[in-house]
């Protein structure tokens, strides 16, 4: 398939050099006039060092467009104040992609929790149907790295709320906006402004485009009372598919909002035109995706599991709400404004081990609610888990790695913190 040519004989600055900005480089530098920038120089690889632009040079050039990554922060960034004078310039990956491919559906999901095991159900669903679907965004490649496309190609996009944030054109024909809480407040300041980047992918939508929200998502409900929304509004009621959830046998939907979050893909079909039977038969053999709700280990007496990706309170609850008897490992660095909104009925059937920088903000957190210890590392927190382990096999017990938090205070990334606690899990398990 031939994308549009707005893209030709263009000036570009793509500030930014990591997946997004490689492929938006990648995708135009050979029909157009591009520079390169980042904060940090390392980022930038030796052999595209001669296309990078200082700050100084940047007055010199006149840009037709500003590509930003979305790791760039307009407002905490070195070119901050260059940004916000040309606001008007600033692209983004997602509006590159639409506005070369127009005709191409997309579907794109957003939420706090659970964007990407959505996405990648929906992606088996559709392969399943046969259908040429790529998973792209936030997961998979970048979307301006996909080649072969058709008329008839499908995305499933994952999008984050950095993202979206400063996209100025990106549609998509069926958007997904799951669950919302709390999160990224470091970046975006307020729950508001969370919101408000999540709430672009509705904005930009046609009258012949879909939008799929939670019945009683009452932030959202506001925004479009107070906004002019020209795409159609399906609200999904998860109770709706209730008969269904009975013939899921998958762990991965035991807990609430993975079940929520499923029933935007039985309340998307009617649209795809896929059949029930196919979608259940798909998400009972769904595997799941690395360090989410991943189940590592199981015995008739221990579960371990590996949910790395958590970075909030709000990600683990739902775990804490499916399971007894837990031995719950957490922290790191602790997401702005975040809060333990757990009924008091699951507090006795955890303990708690806390390890990482923010310590202090979990411990206070936890007081008079769930029974913890602390700990120096994530390595002495097993040590504690396994010593109080051996003293009460009566009963099946889980081990949650569900951090809450960050990672960067002491691993490069929830991968590679997933990757360690399997590391280290194997030595207590041979004892």
């Amino acid at each position: 398939m031939r994308k549009e040519t707005i893209f030709y004989k263009k000036n570009f600055l793509i500030y930014g050099f990591g997946k997004s900005g490689f492929a938006s480089y990648k995708f135009l530098h050979k029909k157009n006039y591009c520079k390169i920038i980042d904060d940090n120089k390392k980022n930038i690889p030796q052999k595209y060092k001669y296309k990078t632009i200082n700050y100084n040079q940047l007055k010199k050039n006149n840009f037709d467009y500003i590509v930003l990554s979305p790791g760039i922060d307009i407002n905490r960034c070195k070119l901050s104040k260059y940004l916000k004078k040309n606001s008007s310039r600033v692209i983004t990956e997602l509006d590159i992609f639409y506005l070369s491919y127009p005709k191409i559906k997309k579907i794109t999901i957003t939420g706090t929790n659970g964007k990407s095991t959505t996405s990648k159900l929906l992606y088996d669903v559709l392969k399943e149907n046969r259908r040429d679907v790529r998973l792209t965004g936030n997961i998979g490649n970048p979307t301006l790295l996909e080649k072969g496309l058709k008329s008839s190609t499908l995305f499933v996009i994952e999008a984050s709320s950095y993202q979206l944030e400063y996209s100025k054109y990106y549609r998509s024909e069926y958007s997904l906006i799951l669950n919302l809480s709390p999160d990224h407040l470091e970046r975006h300041g307020n729950f508001k402004n969370y919101i408000k980047a999540k709430f672009k992918l509705m904005q930009n939508q046609s009258k012949n485009n879909y939008v799929f929200i939670e019945n009683k998502n009452n932030l959202l409900n506001n925004l479009i009372k107070k906004n002019k929304i020209k795409s159609k509004i399906c609200r999904v009621n998860y109770k709706k598919y209730q008969k269904y959830y009975k013939l899921i046998t998958n762990h991965y939907f035991k807990n609430k909002s993975n079940i929520k979050n499923l029933s935007f893909i039985f309340a998307l079909s009617k649209n795809l035109k896929l059949s029930f039977k196919k979608i259940i038969k798909i998400t009972n053999k769904f595997k799941g995706l690395d360090f989410r709700q991943q189940i590592i280990y199981e015995s008739k007496k221990l579960t371990i599991i590996n949910d790395s990706k958590s970075t909030s309170l709000s990600s683990t609850i739902p775990l804490l709400e499916s399971y007894n008897n837990i031995y719950w490992i957490l922290g790191g660095l602790a997401k702005k404004g975040d809060q333990l909104k757990l009924e008091k009925k699951y507090f006795r059937k955890i303990k708690a081990f806390i390890y990482g920088k923010n310590k202090v903000f979990f411990s206070k957190i936890l007081s008079n609610k769930i029974k913890y210890k602390i700990s120096k590392n994530l390595n002495y927190s097993l040590l504690l888990v396994f010593k109080d382990l051996r003293k009460n096999l009566e009963e099946k017990k889980i081990i949650l790695f569900s951090p809450s938090a960050a990672s960067f205070d002491q691993f490069k990334n929830f991968e590679d913190r997933g990757k360690y606690f399997n590391k280290i899990i194997k030595n207590y398990l041979k004892k």
